[in-house]
């Protein structure tokens, strides 16, 4: 199968990278490419909505999983559904809502398919209540490096399937994913916002009473400082019932029909001035403002777990540069003091995101490299306009370091070898796996070599 050269990134842009791009259809296909000794390594690539470099893979092979988009079974007494790694989680929504059942564990965008779920090991706004998406995974097929395919689960390949969830593709090519679906009443959430005036009162209302919510998450204006560092909206909430639409009258003929949503647009690259301090902190003032008068909502699915998906190619909106997004947990301990110290770093250095998200982390699970613990996590989507960012962000992961926590791969894209050691401690776990699995490296990536989890 012959590819092709193409620039690529992931969603934050940075960096961009000239790979050559195949796109499969089947497994004997990418098995070609695997037999061909002299062929360079190769990293699969879904929907493109890892930040950083993981997806990538510099002068090397990128394998789009786009085409291997098949549902194969599906258990309607269990939800349980088993579909190729390709099919997106929009898919699996449109499919399945209307028949009553959900996802049991969602990012904050429906565009990624199953397999960068696995590899991923995505969380939610659940994760205090329900873990990980690799929490709700039966099982999975995995072509491995020498053209086999391994059948894993929590009691087959057990060792093959903690170090696939969260292994960013380093194991080898998912093909399918055996996934259980929760059954829902209704395409609706009840929605309770509250409003923080601090990190300090936030980190309050999360720990009095977030266990009554499925779903928790906290919006903060990473500008604020003084005595309003860290000004939050909480968003609250837990599936609709049937009798909780009814006396809201809403969905009352079809409680899994919602009216779709307008999609905008971001039509072309913006300059990378568009989004500065002034910008954002008008944008955060009139957020703040507009959730502080709320109370309880019900609303549909996609306002609450995809706001941004509204906005086809957002991304573009940070300009020619990109942009890139700093994910760190910190574990329960030392959780307040780290959060406040983020939050002040980027405060005092001006530096600005519209898009700074708390939540609380529940316990961590037996992925050799999965991101979550017990603890709390902020995210930033941070503009890469000045020289100055980057230095300042690998400052940052020493103080994630040094107070135990780490930084989500998935979101990476600068984080050392070093530091990934010292927050990944089942690295070598990890790495002793791969040498059995893929002992001439015909599987690796810009991350893992980054990372030095495969050779240069």
């Amino acid at each position: 199968m012959t590819g092709f050269e193409k620039e690529l990134s992931g969603w934050g842009r940075y960096p961009r990278q000239v790979c050559r791009v195949h796109r499969p259809e089947t497994a004997a296909e990418i098995r070609e490419l695997l037999a061909d000794a002299g062929a360079p390594p190769m990293i699969a690539f879904g929907m493109g909505r890892s930040y950083g470099d993981a997806p990538l893979n510099l002068r090397r092979s990128v394998v789009m999983t786009g085409r291997m988009n098949r549902m194969l079974r599906f258990e309607e007494h269990t939800g349980l559904l088993e579909c190729e790694a390709g099919v997106t989680l929009e898919e699996i929504i449109r499919v399945f809502l209307p028949r009553g059942f959900f996802l049991p564990v969602t990012p904050g965008t429906k565009y990624i398919t199953v397999g960068g779920a696995v590899a991923n090991d995505v969380h939610g706004k659940n994760h205090h209540r329900d873990g990980c998406f690799s929490g709700h995974v039966e099982s999975f097929r995995l072509l491995a490096a020498d053209g086999s395919v391994l059948r894993c689960s929590r009691t087959e390949n057990p060792d093959v399937f903690r170090a696939t969830i969260g292994g960013i593709g380093l194991t080898g090519i998912i093909l399918s994913v055996e996934l259980k679906l929760m059954r829902v009443e209704s395409a609706y959430v009840r929605v309770r916002y509250e409003t923080a005036n601090h990190v300090e009162e936030a980190f309050r209302l999360f720990q009095e009473d977030d266990d009554r919510y499925q779903y928790s998450v906290a919006w903060i204006d990473c500008l604020a400082r003084g005595r309003s560092l860290g000004r939050s909206i909480l968003m609250r909430g837990n599936h609709a019932s049937r009798e909780e639409l009814e006396a809201y009258g809403t969905g009352a003929k079809d409680p899994y029909a919602v009216r779709p949503r307008r999609q905008w647009r971001v039509p072309f690259e913006l300059p990378g001035q568009v989004l500065n301090p002034w910008s954002i902190r008008l944008f955060n003032e009139a957020y703040y403002l507009m959730h502080a008068r709320k109370k309880e909502e019900i609303v549909d699915y996609d306002r609450f777990f995809y706001p941004l998906d509204a906005v086809l190619h957002w991304n573009r909106a940070y300009g020619p540069r990109g942009f890139v997004q700093y994910q760190a947990v910190l574990p329960d301990a030392r959780a307040f003091d780290g959060i406040v110290g983020l939050l002040e770093s980027f405060s005092s250095s001006r530096r600005s995101s519209f898009l700074a998200v708390l939540k609380r982390m529940g316990e961590a699970n037996d992925g050799l490299l999965s991101f979550p613990m017990r603890g709390y996590t902020l995210a930033l989507d941070l503009p890469l306009h000045d020289e100055g960012l980057l230095p300042m962000l690998r400052k940052l992961d020493e103080f994630v370091l040094s107070r135990g926590g780490r930084i989500y791969l998935g979101k990476d894209a600068i984080l050392s070898a070093e530091h990934f050691r010292e927050m990944y401690p089942s690295h070598d776990r990890f790495r002793s796996i791969l040498r059995g699995l893929d002992p001439n490296q015909r599987f690796s990536s810009s991350m893992s070599r980054r990372l030095e989890l495969t050779e240069t």
